[in-house]
C-alpha cells in the first residue's frame, strides 16, 4: 500500500451524539438523541459549514436541513463495544474495541477499594456515590474544607473522580495521589481516575478548575496512534487525548482549557504538523460544559461557535490533507440525568480536493474510522474495522479530473 504523505486531521467533538442507538432502552437511554434535541431547545442551529459536509443528512435537526449538493462524506456509526464512556469510545475510534466492558459501580465502590484509597490519601474519603460533580462540590465542599478529606465519586460510566480544593490539596498533589489511585483502580477494571480540583470559599461559590487530569488503563492492544508512531509518523493530541490512551503512540501533547482553546491549538499545531502526521483534538465543552450541566442553549451556541470556525481550518488544509469530524458517545442535556448517552455519533470527513457527495452509510462500529486513517496513511496493519478511504478517494479522483 503506498504511504500518504498528507495530513490527517481528526475531531472528537465530545459528546455529540446524533440519535438513540438499538440497544439503548438497556442503558436508560432510549429517548437520548443529543443533537436534534439541543436543536429544537435553541429553536434551530445555524451549521452551515457543517450542514455543507453532510450533517442536515443524519437526523432531522432543526436549522439544519439537507443540502441539496453537500461537499464531504457524511454518515454516522454505532459503537461496537458496551458502554457509552469516553475512554472505550476513543479506543474503538483508534481502532481497538474493548472487551468485556470496563466495570461500573452507581451504587459506590466496595469497601475494599475505599480502605486502599484511605491508606494511599491518609484520611478516608467523603461521597463514594454516584454524582454530578458539580453539585457534589457544592454539598461536601465546605466539609472537605473542614476535614481535608478528599470528596470520591462516580458515574454510570466507568470512572473514580476525586475533587479536592486546591488550597486543601494542591493540583500537583491530587494528581500524585491519583497516580497512585490508578493502580488500584486497575485491579477493579475502572476505566478512568479523575483529578478534579475545584476553588471556592463556601457552597454556592465552589468552582471546578482547568487543571483537571485524567488517568485511564492503557489500550489493552496496538491502536492507529501506536502503529503511526512505530513508522515514524507525528502523533499531535490536543486536549484530553493524551490522557486517554496513557500517552501511548503520541509524539507530542498539547493541553487545552476549553473548546476556544483548543481550536487556538488545532490550528497552531497544525501549522508544525509535519507531512504524513496525525493531528487529533478533542473538543470537550460540549460534554462538560453544557452535556453534564443540562444546558442545551449553550450546547447549541458551541456548536455554531465550532461550526463559524471550521472555515478557517479548512482553509489551511493543503491539497492532500484528509479531515475527519465525529464523536464518542452522546451527552443529551435534555433528558433525565446528566450522564453519557448511548447514541450513533456522526461521521463526517472531508478533502480539499473533493467536489461532491460520499454516503457513508450506517457503519457497524467507530473502528471504521481507524481503518480509513490507516488506509489513507498506506498503513498495512490490523485493525479492527472496515475503511472507506477507496470512496472518498474516487471522489478526490473525480474533483482532480474535473479541475484538470
Amino acid at each position: 500500500m503506498p504511504s500518504n504523505v498528507g495530513r490527517g486531521i481528526w475531531i472528537v467533538l465530545d459528546g455529540v451524539g446524533v440519535g438513540a442507538l438499538p440497544d439503548a432502552d438497556r442503558y436508560g437511554d432510549a429517548a437520548a438523541a443529543t443533537l436534534p434535541h439541543v436543536a429544537a431547545a435553541c429553536g434551530g442551529l445555524h451549521l452551515p459549514h457543517l450542514a455543507g459536509m453532510g450533517l442536515g443528512t443524519l437526523a432531522e435537526i432543526k436549522g439544519v436541513p439537507p443540502v441539496a449538493r453537500p461537499r464531504g462524506a457524511y454518515g454516522k456509526m454505532q459503537e461496537a463495544a458496551l458502554g457509552k464512556d469516553s475512554t472505550s469510545g476513543h479506543w474503538e475510534l483508534a481502532g481497538v474495541v474493548l472487551d468485556p466492558p470496563f466495570a461500573t459501580f452507581p451504587q459506590g465502590f466496595p469497601t475494599t477499594l475505599l480502605r486502599e484509597f484511605e491508606a494511599l490519601a491518609g484520611k478516608a474519603p467523603l461521597g463514594n456515590v454516584s454524582a454530578s460533580g458539580t453539585e457534589i462540590i457544592q454539598a461536601l465542599g465546605e466539609e472537605h474544607l473542614r476535614t481535608g478529606r478528599p470528596i470520591v465519586y462516580t458515574s454510570v460510566d466507568s470512572v473514580l473522580q476525586v475533587a479536592a480544593h486546591e488550597e486543601v490539596l494542591p493540583p500537583q498533589e491530587l494528581h500524585a495521589l491519583c497516580r497512585e489511585v490508578r493502580r488500584l483502580a486497575d485491579d477493579y477494571q475502572i476505566g478512568r481516575v479523575i483529578a478534579r480540583p475545584f476553588v471556592g470559599a463556601a457552597a454556592g461559590a465552589f468552582q471546578r478548575t482547568s487543571r483537571r487530569k485524567d488517568f485511564s488503563m492503557p489500550p489493552p492492544a496496538p491502536t492507529l496512534l501506536d502503529y503511526l508512531s512505530d513508522a515514524g509518523r507525528m502523533v499531535c493530541a490536543i486536549g484530553k487525548i493524551s490522557d486517554l490512551f496513557c500517552e501511548r503512540g503520541i509524539g507530542q501533547s498539547r493541553p487545552t482549557r476549553d473548546n476556544a482553546d483548543g481550536m487556538r491549538t488545532l490550528l497552531a499545531a497544525y501549522a508544525d504538523l509535519p507531512p504524513g502526521g496525525l493531528l487529533i483534538a478533542n473538543l470537550i465543552d460540549f460534554d462538560m460544559l453544557y452535556g453534564h450541566r443540562q444546558d442545551a442553549v449553550g450546547f447549541g451556541r458551541a456548536l455554531e461557535t465550532f461550526d463559524a470556525w471550521l472555515p478557517q481550518l479548512q482553509a489551511a488544509m493543503q491539497p492532500g490533507d484528509l479531515l475527519t469530524i465525529t464523536a464518542d458517545h452522546g451527552c443529551d442535556p435534555t433528558t433525565p440525568g446528566s450522564d453519557h448517552t448511548r447514541e450513533y455519533v456522526p461521521l463526517l470527513a472531508w478533502h480539499p480536493q473533493m467536489t461532491g457527495a460520499v454516503g457513508l452509510g450506517i457503519r457497524s462500529g467507530f473502528s471504521d474510522l481507524a481503518a480509513t486513517l490507516a488506509d489513507f496513511f498506506g498503513l498495512d496493519v490490523a485493525l479492527a474495522g472496515q475503511s472507506f478511504w477507496t470512496e472518498i478517494a474516487g471522489e478526490v479522483d473525480s474533483g482532480r479530473r474535473q479541475s484538470g
